[in-house]
């Protein structure tokens, strides 16, 4: 019989493994792998639906600021600053959606937040394959009607974010590119500036609700998870290219579809 120090460590290197294979799948799609994160924190960790959310949310804010640094040699801080306007158009609307939604979050029961959590887990899988693979295009909007849709895009983008528990790349990139005619490239430097402040406000609402303790008790979990997903990140984005996104973005989508109906049925 496996003693408490026997489960505990075993535990930790699970989830070091599991913060590592989480890292190399988003590294593999220039993404931090939250989304694939969260079913795990629930159905193999067992933590209860706003708990995950919450480990997720902390995990994710070390992993998307850690990328912000990563990318500063790639995108230059002066080519980010020189698009401040598209990045204060989407924060208009993300940050008032993630105090919004990380407080309807705290206020659910858990049976439909884990059904949320599911319906989620499959439009993610939708974005990953129809709106993953875009290059430079012309602005979707213009003026003011391409405003509004930034502070809509914003808000939808910064309640999903919360809910989840997820930086929003996944979401955010695809608006990016499509509604702005941001370069790709640009688009992933982009995405991290706006995510960073929407999730440290989610992050924020979080921290006035009991749950919120779930962090004290799991110190070594999320930091050991957390790293994991640092070398995995670093690990799948040196792998970028060897596995061709015909045969990738279609396998991931899978696997957040079966990981949706796992979540679904968690009780």
């Amino acid at each position: 019989m496996l003693t408490t120090n026997e489960i505990s460590t075993t535990r930790l290197a699970l989830a070091l493994t599991g913060g590592l294979l989480i890292g190399a799948l988003g590294g593999l799609i220039g993404l931090g792998g939250a989304e694939f994160r969260l079913p795990l924190l629930i159905g193999v960790f067992g933590f209860a639906a706003l708990s995950a959310v919450i480990l997720n949310k902390a995990m994710s804010l070390v992993v998307v600021a850690s990328a912000l640094l990563f990318r500063m040699k790639a995108v230059p801080v002066q080519e980010i600053a020189t698009h401040w306007p598209i990045v204060v158009n989407l924060l208009s609307g993300s940050l008032i959606g993630a105090w919004l939604g990380a407080g309807w979050a705290m206020r659910m029961k858990s049976q439909t937040l884990y059904r949320i959590l599911a319906v989620l887990l499959v439009l993610i899988a939708v974005v990953l394959l129809l709106g993953h693979e875009q290059g430079t295009t012309e602005p979707l909007l213009t003026g003011w009607m391409q405003m509004l849709a930034g502070v809509a895009s914003g808000f939808a983008i910064g309640v999903i974010a919360s809910l989840m528990g997820i930086a929003g790349g996944e979401l955010l990139i695809p608006t990016l590119v499509l509604l702005f005619g941001v370069d790709i490239k640009l688009a992933g430097s982009l995405s991290l500036v706006v995510s960073l402040p929407t999730m440290i406000v989610g992050f924020t609402r979080y921290s006035r609700d009991g749950s919120f303790a779930v962090l004290g008790e799991n110190k070594a979990f999320v930091l050991i998870m957390a790293a994991g997903s640092l070398l995995g990140a670093w690990i799948g984005g040196n792998l970028l290219g060897i596995v061709p996104n015909t045969v990738l973005l279609p396998m991931l989508a899978v696997i957040l579809v079966i990981s949706s109906f796992k979540v679904w049925r968690h009780q």
